[in-house]
């Protein structure tokens, strides 16, 4: 059997490039397709074995550092790719992957990590963001993204099976395609936490200073509190925004061993994103650290909140510092009923093994529907 697998761009080893990687474990032999490789060699994990084959973006001037700038191509590149040759087509799609063509002779199955944020029910944020709310270019960037959004609607017909990482991913899916998906949490690295020998006196947030994340909202909450010690692990153009405070600690990008030992002596993690999956929320738990959350997204898949008997965290309900400084609060006087047995137990649920075992599962299912379909069809004639 040929299997191709198809992403979106290859730029860092971050979640959806850890859930390609898997794929690959699962299917050695598959050949790798991607609009745009920039992944730097050293840092690719299993990828760095692979061939791989990019598409004429890949050559087009400045790409490797604005294959961005090149988004209205995407579509007609991700359309370029033949696969006819192939059997059995997975996909990892955040944006356009999902698109490839196939033919009736073959089983698509797409891991869809996110609709495109941008290009749906996000759109008026991230255009505010970008600053580019008004103006000549706002309306032409808001007829592209009019485009993307048709192209993106026509396209999720195309696999035999979507796959979303989350239920929050889910649910998106079903609004915006109008088809059910079967949930597949990505995989996470638990063999890379452990927990500490002892806890430290600080809390942790680790994420970039992107305004989605939150960032700096978890900053201005310690700020307000003094009495509490936070690092800060993460970097990025808000960062500048963050309002110095003695008690808040701005670590930037630390080595992977670093970040890991920092998590397991923290007393809990703080994320205020509203994320498809959010892997950190894991990485906490498999570290033996509870989670602080907003209560919001894919959180809500990998967090046990009190007062589940195993509870891992506690939510907060709306993004304000406000209902940090409170959740924070509470935090302190159930601090004791977090205990690290229920957090390890919790992570397992996320491992790598785990997912291949799920993934591989629903692949030899499409497998022998498609086959059953085509028996079928021979009988008849």
């Amino acid at each position: 059997m040929k299997v191709a697998i198809v992403h979106d761009w290859l730029q860092s080893l971050y979640g959806s490039e850890r859930v390609v990687e898997q794929i690959l474990a699962c299917f050695p032999q598959a050949e790798l397709f991607t609009l745009v490789d920039v992944m730097p060699k050293g840092v690719r994990g299993l990828l760095e074995e692979v061939t791989v084959r990019t598409s004429f973006i890949q050559n087009l001037p400045f790409a490797r550092r604005h294959f961005r700038h090149y988004l209205p191509l995407m579509p007609l590149a991700i359309e370029q790719f033949d696969l006819g040759r192939f059997d059995l087509v997975l996909s990892s799609s955040h944006a356009f992957a999902k698109g490839v063509l196939t033919g009736p002779h073959q089983v698509h199955l797409a891991y869809v990590h996110a609709p495109m944020r941008y290009a749906w029910e996000y759109q008026h944020q991230y255009l505010a963001e970008a600053g580019l709310d008004r103006g000549l270019r706002s309306w032409l960037l808001r007829w592209q993204l009019h485009r993307l959004r048709n192209w993106d609607f026509r396209t999720g017909a195309g696999p035999d099976r979507l796959i979303a990482n989350s239920e929050f991913i889910r649910q998106r899916i079903q609004r915006i395609y109008r088809r059910d998906a079967t949930v597949i949490h990505p995989p996470v690295r638990l063999q890379d936490f452990a927990p500490a020998p002892s806890k430290g006196d600080h809390f942790i947030a680790i994420s970039r200073f992107a305004p989605y994340k939150r960032t700096e909202l978890i900053c201005a909450a310690f700020a307000a509190m003094p009495d509490l010690k936070l690092k800060v692990i993460g970097e990025g153009a808000g960062q500048a925004r963050v309002r110095p405070a003695p008690n808040v600690e701005l670590l930037g990008t630390l080595p992977r061993a670093e970040v890991a030992r920092l998590l397991a002596e923290a007393r809990a993690l703080v994320f205020a994103a509203e994320e498809d999956f959010g892997i950190t929320l894991v990485e906490a738990q498999a570290a033996g650290t509870p989670v602080i959350a907003f209560g919001r997204g894919g959180a809500l898949d990998s967090v046990r909140p009190a007062p589940h008997p195993d509870a891992t965290g506690l939510f907060f309900t709306e993004q304000s510092e406000g209902a940090i400084c409170q959740a924070v609060r509470r935090f302190l006087q159930e601090e004791d009923r977090f205990t690290q047995d229920a957090l390890l137990r919790n992570a397992a649920r996320f491992s790598e093994e785990r997912f291949r075992e799920r993934y591989l599962a629903l692949v030899t299912a499409a497998l022998a529907r498609h086959q059953l379909r085509g028996s079928g069809s021979i009988s008849a004639r």
